[in-house]
């Protein structure tokens, strides 16, 4: 387990888990959002990913249950492969929204739920699971129309569990454990 120092003695850890991006894919949207992402507050590069389940706080003696519920997740998982579809904005963020192009991303979404559903240690949401990459968060939805990044498939390169601190410059990402996935 890999915490950051910065939590020793903190008993409730916020957590959540993720497929983590390919150098590439973060240098191509980087650059797609300094080009066509304004009037918010653009995710920096390091914090890109496609969050699979946000656990929030949870205590700190749940950890290695939670890694090995993501452990089986993905080692279960067929190659996953993703494409380009659309931007969409909430009411506090702009996605990319992508195409599960062989349903194995939302299988291991799925797969996992089971998994941390059974651990107690996580409620699935009543929406159905949305592939997506948060690019953009803001105050007021700024109605951007963006086009989309030119980047051809992706292919995560593994599967994370994440702690994430709160602070006054926004959250801060740390992996605690990662899990290579199957890359077919």
């Amino acid at each position: 387990m890999n915490l950051p120092a910065s939590v020793e003695g903190r008993e409730r850890l916020r957590l959540f888990c993720a497929l983590r991006l390919r150098e590439p894919a973060l240098d191509t949207l980087a650059a797609w959002q300094a080009g066509e992402l304004r009037d918010g507050r653009v995710v920096p590069r390091e914090h890109l990913h496609l969050t699979l389940a946000f656990l929030g706080h949870r205590p700190r003696g749940e950890v290695l249950a939670i890694a090995e519920a993501l452990r089986g997740s993905a080692a279960a998982a067929g190659p996953i492969r993703l494409l380009p579809a659309r931007y969409r904005e909430t009411r506090s963020v702009g996605m990319l929204v992508l195409k599960d192009v062989t349903g194995a991303a939302t299988r291991l979404a799925e797969d996992l739920f089971g998994r941390l559903e059974r651990l107690g240690v996580y409620e699935r949401e009543r929406r159905a699971w949305l592939a997506h990459v948060t690019v953009l968060r803001f105050r007021r939805p700024p109605g951007l129309k963006p086009s989309l990044p030119e980047l051809g498939e992706i292919v995560p390169s593994d599967a994370a569990v994440y702690l994430s601190q709160l602070g006054p410059n926004g959250a801060q990402y740390f992996v605690v454990e990662s899990f290579v996935l199957e890359r077919g």
